[in-house]
């Protein structure tokens, strides 16, 4: 009994909505920014000389970015090799971006779902006064009237 071959239809795949820095909420994930580095500083470099290098053999390397666009800035918390693309006066996409929280403030990231690509020198200047991360946000439960 011979059965014909189907094709399947490719899934358009969606357009990426760019947001500005100054969109960015708590809680939020799957953005799409097109950002510049302002700056670059490692706080966390673990590397294969440490005691525990037998338990865990990946070096483990963080450095928290700031960066924006002309709407404002964040810190960016980049890990292992997107620390290597995070240069200053780099212009950087990052795709399926995420809002994580840090002792009450903002803070971007892409973790293994996203992507940050280095691009084309953006035309913009950043916007240095209006930073995102300085911003304290407090969390308040609402209780449920019945």
């Amino acid at each position: 009994m011979a059965t014909t071959p189907t094709t399947a239809t490719p899934i358009p795949k969606r357009k990426p909505v760019f947001i500005k820095v100054d969109q960015l909420k708590p809680g939020t994930t799957g953005h799409t920014l097109t950002v510049k580095v302002v700056s670059s500083k490692t706080v966390l470099n673990k590397g294969r000389s440490a005691p525990s290098a037998s338990l865990n053999p990946r070096p483990t390397r963080i450095a928290e970015c700031v960066v924006g666009d002309e709407t404002g800035v964040i810190i960016f918390t980049a890990r292992n090799e997107q620390i290597d693309l995070m240069q200053p006066d780099a212009t950087v996409i990052l795709r399926n971006a995420k809002i994580d929280m840090f002792k009450g403030s903002m803070r971007l990231a892409v973790d293994k779902w996203g992507r940050v690509e280095v691009t084309d020198p953006a035309s913009f200047q950043v916007k240095e006064a209006n930073n995102l991360s300085n911003v304290e946000y407090e969390l308040v439960n609402i209780a449920e009237e019945n």
